[in-house]
């Protein structure tokens, strides 16, 4: 839930109609920023707080019943093209490029996804497959991959952006500038429940060194004039789930906030000074 945050500061770049050529999105980054391509600000906190408290959307229930925390049928299925329609022909239509992330179980390693077609539904499975958390998710089988969340092997892929050609990146961060990632406590459990996967339990062992390594690179790119970094100014205090619309209003408007403190610095980074 702390991906509210990014959509304080996306809707607010929309409003004031910033675009950018390519975008790369990594678990809540893919399943909440998939709205910037479609044009659609507000839609996330409208549908997360109108839903929050639904156990069809995230809840332990979801997880006992259909294996998912968050419930995927309900998630990607009955929101996005039932209850609160996301505009796939505006997404079709925009060119900037859009990529997910996902973690591919075989090997551990971060899988990227170019997706172009998104009103084709079988591509709205590579979001579900960035945001399916270990343990309290199903691993999400498309094509010859297995795959779970994208933060498990690459949680901010500047790299693979400029490895695309981006000369100039915006890196949306939902953790403050300096925050350093600990050893996960739970790896006992978690090497027991993910057995089945050992690449993807040596990865996450690792998780924290990987984290803290691309923040260093990212603030290195910034210094260097190569990369804009949006962060909150102090820990979020909010947890991957919530069911309380007031507080996901509170992190969404800190996004806001943010992002309308940082807009002068950016345009003067992006070179589209007012």
């Amino acid at each position: 839930m702390r991906g509210l945050f990014t959509m304080g500061c996306l809707d607010l770049l929309m409003e004031k109609g910033i675009t950018f050529d390519a975008a790369v999105g990594v678990s809540a980054g893919v399943t909440f920023g998939c709205n910037l391509k479609s044009g659609q600000k507000g839609r996330v906190l409208r549908y997360v707080t109108r839903y929050c408290r639904d156990w069809r959307f995230c809840s332990f229930r979801s997880l006992l019943l259909t294996g998912d925390l968050f419930g995927s049928d309900f998630c990607y299925t009955d929101i996005p093209f039932k209850l609160d329609p996301w505009d796939s022909e505006a997404w079709d239509a925009n060119p900037m490029d859009f990529y997910v992330t996902a973690t591919d179980t075989a090997t551990g390693k971060a899988v990227f996804r170019k997706v172009v077609k998104a009103s084709n539904r079988k591509e709205i499975e590579w979001f579900r497959a960035s945001a399916s958390m270990p343990i309290v998710s199903r691993p999400v089988k498309i094509g010859r991959w297995t795959l779970l969340d994208g933060g498990i092997a690459d949680s901010i892929p500047l790299h693979f952006l400029e490895d695309k050609g981006m000369e100039k990146n915006v890196v949306i961060l939902t953790q403050p500038i300096g925050f350093v990632k600990m050893p996960a406590k739970f790896m006992p459990a978690m090497r027991l429940l993910l057995a089945r996967y050992p690449a993807v339990v040596r990865t996450m062992a690792r998780r924290h060194e990987i984290y803290n390594l691309e923040t260093a690179y990212a603030r290195k790119r910034a210094q260097e004039g190569k990369a804009f970094i949006i962060a909150p100014p102090e820990s979020l205090g909010i947890g991957h789930i919530c069911h309380d619309p007031e507080e996901l209003r509170r992190v969404y408007n800190i996004g806001r906030q943010t992002m309308e403190e940082k807009l002068p610095s950016l345009l003067k980074f992006l070179g589209r000074e007012e």
